[in-house]
């Protein structure tokens, strides 16, 4: 593990490959939510290989990490089952010029576990299957207007969707003018915005649970407002699927969206998503139909065999073994004793955990109890000196009793730390360098 000083946790080889990334690779990552701005000065580890919880990188550091894979990894690196059916695949070839057998049985198996849909089309990421669903409601409805859920921070790479983000650049007004933005849980304001907008708006897309539980009847309102107003009900599922329930939140809060968007956790870090939803939508995208043909996903690796073979493997153990459950539970464990830890050092209004159990994040406040990127410097670097890799508190399935316990004594080191900025009222001492800087933001 890294010794307990942060001034001590030196990454030489992961600087080194840090800057080499920079060199080579824009943002010096492939995802921003990955780049080494989002962690303190000079301690953004470069992983070498990750197994269950932990991973250990470059430098020979062992962390136990949260948020694997931005979520994707729930049931832990190199889970047995899923390498094992990869693997199977892997030769038998991955990619052949007509569909393959494993497309059957992946789009039967995806549609048991998800039944509220009915048709699915498999891709490689969430923005391709999210701006599917966008493009295909345009088409059905002849509208030209999106409006999504304003609280939700991504929901693609996509012109419609990044146009509204601070790293608009890049993007037509003309573009932008075609989004518009409706506050999640409010119900009277999203019917004020479709009045406004009337005939205009092709489709409602949003998570459909957020860092706090939908509002009662909510869901179910909008399910009304969009069937009144004549547009397209999409949930972004690529969070709570499985993480919800393995059918996603549709299934839990039993509210059948047209057209949901699953990813992440699918393919437990293999590259899969789908787009999923009514035959008579989705048709419209197929062959059988004698309408105007909507370019729905046409992607080269969108079947590979072994990403869907993964996908397979880990709907399998989610519903065999109480997947779900377990990542409440440790949830559960993880946020009573963080909360207890806080609370115990005098932190418990400032350092604050939020969200479903299975899907857990950490605020950061400041003295007068804003958000505060510094405050979270701080909190990392503490993390980081204890062994835990943890930009969000997003558990996996492979964390023990034993890797919570941990987790919490370093969090009440962290927290005694964050007391004495506190109360000097300036995180600065602490901080060794930058503040983490918010992904979305108009200047690098």
């Amino acid at each position: 593990m890294p010794t307990e000083d942060t001034q001590e946790l030196l990454l030489p080889r992961s600087r080194k490959a840090n800057e080499r990334l920079h060199a080579m690779i824009p943002g010096g990552a492939h995802t921003y939510a990955k780049g080494d701005d989002q962690y303190p000065e000079n301690l953004a580890p470069v992983i070498s290989h990750g197994r269950g919880a932990h991973v250990w990188d470059i430098d020979g550091n062992r962390y136990i990490e949260y948020g694997s894979g931005l979520r994707s990894v729930s049931l832990g690196h190199a889970h047995p089952r899923v390498v094992e059916a990869v693997r199977r695949e892997l030769d038998r070839g991955s990619n052949f010029v007509r569909p393959s057998i494993v497309e059957v049985e992946a789009a039967e198996r995806f549609l048991a576990t998800v039944p509220t849909a009915e048709m699915v089309k498999f891709a490689k990421n969430g923005s391709d299957a999210t701006t599917a669903a966008v493009r295909l409601a345009r088409a059905a409805t002849g509208r030209p207007r999106v409006a999504l859920c304003a609280d939700h921070p991504f929901f693609s790479v996509d012109d419609w969707f990044i146009g509204t983000t601070p790293m608009s650049a890049g993007v037509p007004a003309a573009t932008n003018e075609l989004t518009v933005a409706f506050p999640y849980g409010d119900l009277a304001a999203t019917e004020e915005l479709l009045t406004r907008y009337q005939d205009e708006v092709a489709c409602l897309i949003l998570e459909p649970a957020t860092h706090t539980e939908p509002p009662p009847g909510y869901l179910a309102g909008l399910r009304e407002l969009a069937d009144r107003h004549g547009c397209v009900l999409i949930f972004d599922e690529m969070i709570t699927g499985f993480r919800w329930s393995e059918a996603g939140a549709q299934g839990l809060y039993g509210v059948v969206p047209d057209l949901s968007t699953f990813g992440k956790a699918l393919g437990n870090g293999f590259a899969v998503s789908a787009l999923a939803g009514r035959r008579d939508l989705m048709e419209r995208g197929g062959l059988r139909h004698s309408g105007d043909r909507v370019f729905l996903l046409s992607t080269t690796h969108g079947a590979e065999t072994h990403s869907l073979a993964a996908a397979m493997a880990v709907q399998t153990t989610y519903v065999e073994e109480g997947v779900t459950a377990r990542l409440h539970a440790l949830g559960e464990r993880l946020a009573a004793g963080v909360s207890e830890a806080a609370a115990g050092m005098g932190v418990g209004d400032h350092l604050v955990v939020q969200g479903r159990a299975s899907n857990l994040v950490f605020a950061t406040l400041d003295e007068n109890r804003q958000p505060s990127q510094q405050y979270r410097t701080l909190f990392l670097r503490r993390l980081l000196a204890g062994g835990v890799l943890a930009p969000s508190f997003v558990v996996s399935s492979a964390l023990g009793d034993a890797d919570i316990d941990h987790t919490v004594d370093v969090v009440a080191q962290a927290c005694a730390v964050y007391r004495k900025a506190l109360d000097a009222a300036d995180p600065t001492p602490w901080l060794a360098g930058r503040p983490v800087k918010p992904v979305f933001r108009r200047l690098a």
